[in-house]
């Protein structure tokens, strides 16, 4: 009977390795993570990478400074490889513009004036009405004391061989009132919001490309538009209340696009999400004379070195230790509460090759101790 079981062991045991044992995937991943240094300017394309309700993938640029920091982020989690380790970095170029011109108030009500008969008057119009010139002289009377890009929406009869009642904006702008552009009324029904005369919060994202077709349609415009031209536009815009804004556009030699500033910011990844850098704080020391005389009559360096330094005020042939520690001393001297997490760049006089070369190094206060950094 023993014999039978075991026969029986035995054919059981060479029909299961007779099967196809089922794959078991490997628990660790195929793909090696690599630490990664990112260097690049967005494209157009990039901003098209977050969700179309967010502004900046129809504009280009963004508003703000911590604007650019959350949506890069999510740009580089759409964009970079899955394979970044944590530790990767990325510097980041983008644009960076303003979505107004911030005016002093841009309530409606608050800068939109009518002239009053009165106020012809007392700036010296015999004829109740302003030439272009003259309107200039009533907002500085109006006006005594504007601060820089203050709104002024005035209602006046303008005279140019005959008179019309117009509504014009100007802008104190470098010191002197300006009459910038103002969407007309026809402008307003052009894109379909003739009926109250304002645009709505729902089409902040489409005012610049309005305003380009605004511009590039007006021949007053147009025919004298060089490349690096300036307009700032006025508005009336409806957000719970009426509003009165500016936008500042430039010209690039086609088209009229939001003023953008190229600004560059640094990232990493961290425990599997990209975050922003936050830049750390330089404050730069340029050796003073008494900096000089100071280690020169201290005990650092060689007695050759510093009888040099205080002949020449130049450090020449100093050891690498040596340098730090004279540094260090100065740093110890003329900062007696110096903040941690900052640079300190130590700018001294480095006589080689037969001139002296601005040379700089750079520490930072650890809580106790100066620690340089190269």
């Amino acid at each position: 009977m023993k014999k039978i079981y075991y026969l029986f062991a035995l054919f059981l045991l060479a029909f299961m390795a007779c099967q196809k044992q089922p794959y078991v995937a490997p628990t660790t991943s195929l793909v090696k993570t690599q630490t990664l240094a990112l260097t690049f300017t967005l494209a157009p394309a990039d901003y098209q990478l977050l969700p179309s309700t967010a502004y900046p993938a129809t504009s280009d640029n963004f508003n703000t400074v911590a604007d650019a920091d959350n949506y890069i982020a999510q740009i580089l989690a759409a964009k970079e490889p899955s394979y970044a380790a944590n530790g990767s970095t990325a510097l980041v170029t983008y644009n960076l513009a303003p979505a107004s011109v911030t005016v002093a108030d841009s309530l409606y009500s608050d800068v939109a004036y009518t002239v009053t008969p009165a106020d012809y008057t007392a700036t010296g119009s015999n004829y109740g009405d302003y030439t272009p010139s003259g309107v200039l002289g009533f907002l500085a009377y109006k006006y005594p004391t504007p601060v820089a890009n203050q709104l002024a929406v005035i209602t006046y009869v303008l005279y140019t061989g005959s008179d019309n009642t117009v509504t014009n904006s100007f802008m104190y702008i470098n010191g002197a009132w300006q009459k910038i552009y103002q969407i007309s009324a026809a402008q307003y029904a052009a894109v379909g919001d003739g009926t109250y005369n304002n645009f709505s919060s729902g089409e902040i994202s489409k005012l610049p490309g309005y305003f380009n077709f605004f511009l590039k349609s007006d021949v007053t415009i147009a025919d004298t538009v060089k490349a690096n031209d300036v307009e700032y536009v006025s508005y009336q815009i409806y957000q719970g209340k009426t509003y009165q804004k500016v936008l500042a556009l430039t010209y690039d030699g086609n088209n009229w696009g939001v003023i953008s500033i190229q600004k560059t910011a640094s990232f990493t990844k961290t425990n599997g999400a990209w975050v922003a850098m936050v830049p750390i704080p330089v404050i730069t020391h340029t050796l003073t004379a008494a900096d000089v005389t100071l280690i020169a009559n201290s005990n650092i360096g060689t007695s050759a070195e510093r009888t040099n330094l205080g002949k020449y005020g130049d450090f020449s042939n100093w050891a690498a230790a040596d340098l730090n520690a004279a540094m260090i001393l100065v740093l110890t001297t003329d900062y007696t509460s110096p903040a941690t997490k900052t640079n300190y760049n130590v700018i001294y006089l480095n006589y080689t090759g037969g001139s002296d070369i601005p040379t700089t190094l750079t520490f930072q206060w650890s809580g106790t101790a100066w620690v340089a950094q190269q």
